[in-house]
């Protein structure tokens, strides 16, 4: 049956109209995958590109050269030297453990070797490299080299570990290096990459961890094409890194082996300054320990015979400890009371052997007394009374307040670990922190360096310093960075009366060049040459003890201070000889012998000493054993 036109037309309307809404829908969806399309191809080409590189190209990072680190004389402290070892990255290498038995049939591995990689390999992201074999022969390192396809995610390389040529010299003051740990991870704010670089070296100890940053120098990159399976194929760019900064110590590295070499077999230490710049010419500190181990990985048994040994050789204790100065502490006392105007030089004061005061004796060290003391006589005899009865007068805030305008109970800004900022108490201080009230027998100690009076030796020859310019002499320990040299800063002048300085001067000089001072033995006889010192001898417990009588530890502490030549002030001394009886005994002569090998530059002529000390003098020379720098400099210049 013929449909009726009106019918067909308009059944050909409703065709056309979703013929239309098609074509429009399939447009619609064609401009919208064009647009897709070209998003994908054009817009966002470089993106895809770049995720298809990373897909072929693998980054690493270079590790930089350390900085070098030098005496003031050229002499290397501290170096690099050439170190091979392995690298695993876990998600190349597949299984760990199959990949080290691999590795162990090429290089020796104990098995306490084989866990501790295995540890660190899984403790990182698959990613990382790790290093698992360390200081490896050129032969082992060509053995896994050549078979590199049988040893996926494995890899050898050449790298740079510190070394230090002058060993237990100054392990103290240069420090040490040490592989970064999770502990240091999480201990310092630092996003270096370099620090996830496997068994990376950073500073442990000394100004090795204090110039961190400086020495450390920034990291390097290298962009290698990796086929399928993570094999390098070529290396497309290299990027060296920037090496650390190379730094001078203001040490002379001569001076400071002798000075270990004339502490040895005590535990004791000594600081040598120059009094015009500040810088720290040595800082001696025995016993000691070799910073080589330490870089290598210390053994159980090595670590554990530091730490047991009494003698505390990991301490800095030219930094670090902190004693009481004892009689080296009567300058700052008498200055205070001077510059308070409550004494003049010539007023003496009477010693019997004892004062009383609040119905408790204090002694002098000589039981018989001196009888009438001025300043020199106090001085050169070392009188505590005297000290005793200007301490009333004066009183702990001025002496306290004398003591850090000399350098003590503020810790100067060095370089090294732990240094140690000493105490100069106050009637304040004892309350906060011993809840009870100032006394004056609190004072009486305090005036000969007893009690709560603290220092180290660093603070005890800044102090010495102090006194021999009459300015505020600062320790400075480095002296140039890339060979521009730090600039010595000008110190102002204490602010002391000239004439109550060289009142002190001259009783020093007297200590050590009248034949009553107590370190008449340990003068210098050269002419122009002459020493100024004070002895000291500190307790370590509350009653005065006989050293003779007494095991070692119960022994007062032996120190003195010097400067020389009287004159013309050049070098400052300290030292403090841990629990070796008296000062004049005990460190008096050794700090005229470092003070001597200082200002001669080597081994002074036998006429520098007094006759009656000459033969002893010849024995401990013959006896020392010290470093051949010139051999040292030779290897340096040849490196």
């Amino acid at each position: 049956m013929r449909r009726p036109p009106k019918e067909n037309e308009e059944s050909t309307r409703g065709i056309t109209r979703r013929g239309l809404l098609l074509g429009t829908a399939w447009l619609a969806f064609g401009t919208g995958l064009a647009a897709r399309m070209r998003y994908l191809q054009v817009d966002q080409a470089d993106q895809f590109r770049l995720l298809a590189d990373e897909n072929r190209i693998k980054d690493r990072l270079i590790a930089p050269a350390r900085g070098l680190i030098w005496d003031r004389n050229g002499l290397p402290l501290a170096t690099n030297e050439q170190n091979y070892r392995v690298v695993m990255v876990r998600e190349e290498a597949g299984d760990p453990e199959e990949a080290l038995d691999k590795l162990s049939e090429l290089i020796p591995m104990t098995e306490n070797d084989r866990a501790k990689a295995l540890k660190a390999v899984m403790d990182r992201a698959p990613h990382v490299p790790v290093a698992v074999a360390d200081r490896l022969t050129w032969e082992e390192v060509s053995a896994i080299a050549v078979n590199g396809p049988a040893l996926p995610g494995i890899t050898p390389e050449v790298g740079l570990s510190r070394s230090y040529p002058v060993a237990e010299d100054l392990c103290h003051v240069v420090g040490y290096v040490g592989p970064v740990s999770d502990y240091d991870l999480s201990r310092i704010e630092d996003q270096d990459p370099l620090l996830q670089i496997p068994k990376f070296q950073i500073g442990k100890s000394g100004a090795e961890n204090k110039l961190e940053r400086q020495l450390r120098g920034q990291a390097g990159n290298v962009r290698n094409e990796v086929n399928a399976g993570g094999r390098i194929i070529r290396e497309l760019d290299r990027r060296e890194g920037i090496p650390g900064d190379n730094i001078q110590l203001t040490i002379d590295a001569p001076l400071q082996n002798y000075v270990q070499a004339r502490l040895a077999g005590e535990a004791a230490s000594a600081v040598v300054m120059d009094v015009e710049t500040g810088d720290l010419l040595a800082c001696g500190s025995v016993p000691t320990f070799d910073p080589n181990k330490f870089v290598r990985g210390i053994s159980v048994a090595d670590y554990g015979e530091l730490t047991g040994n009494p003698l505390n050789p990991l301490q800095g204790k030219a930094v670090q400890g902190a004693y009481p100065p004892g009689s080296t502490f009567k300058m700052v006392t008498a200055l205070a009371a001077m510059d308070a105007g409550l004494i003049d030089t010539e007023e003496t004061i009477y010693c019997r052997g004892y004062t009383e005061v609040g119905g408790r004796r204090f002694h002098c060290w000589k039981h018989s007394g001196h009888g009438n003391m001025n300043l020199n006589q106090s001085l050169r005899n070392s009188c505590d009374i005297y000290y005793y009865d200007i301490a009333q007068r004066v009183g702990i805030e001025k002496i306290s307040e004398m003591a850090r305008r000399l350098g003590l109970g503020e810790r100067h800004a060095l370089p090294m670990s732990a240094v140690s900022s000493g105490l100069t108490p106050t009637k304040a201080w004892k309350l906060e922190r011993r809840g009870a009230e100032w006394v004056i027998g609190d004072s009486l100690n305090a005036s000969i360096g007893q009690g709560f009076v603290l220092a180290s030796p660093m603070q005890l020859a800044v102090m010495t310093s102090r006194l021999a310019t009459g300015r505020a002499v600062e320790p400075r320990i480095v002296k140039s960075v890339n060979s521009v040299e730090v600039p010595i800063e000008e110190t102002p002048e204490l602010g002391l009366n000239q004439n109550h300085l060289r009142a002190i001067r001259q009783g020093m000089f007297a200590v050590s060049n009248n034949r009553r001072g107590t370190a008449f033995r340990s003068r210098i006889a050269a002419d122009g040459k002459e020493l100024a010192g004070k002895t000291g001898t500190s307790q370590v417990s509350n009653n005065r003890v006989n050293n003779a009588n007494v095991p070692w530890e119960q022994r007062d502490h032996a120190l003195f201070v010097g400067f020389a030549p009287y004159d013309a002030p050049k070098y400052a001394v300290s030292v403090v000889v841990e629990h070796g009886g008296g000062g004049s005994k005990a460190a008096a002569p050794v700090a005229r012998d470092i003070l001597l090998f200082a200002m001669y530059g080597g081994f002074p002529p036998e006429d520098a000493y007094p006759s009656s000390a000459r033969a002893k003098a010849r024995q401990i020379r013959n006896n020392l054993e010290l470093r051949d720098f010139d051999a040292l400099r030779d290897e340096s210049s040849q490196a």
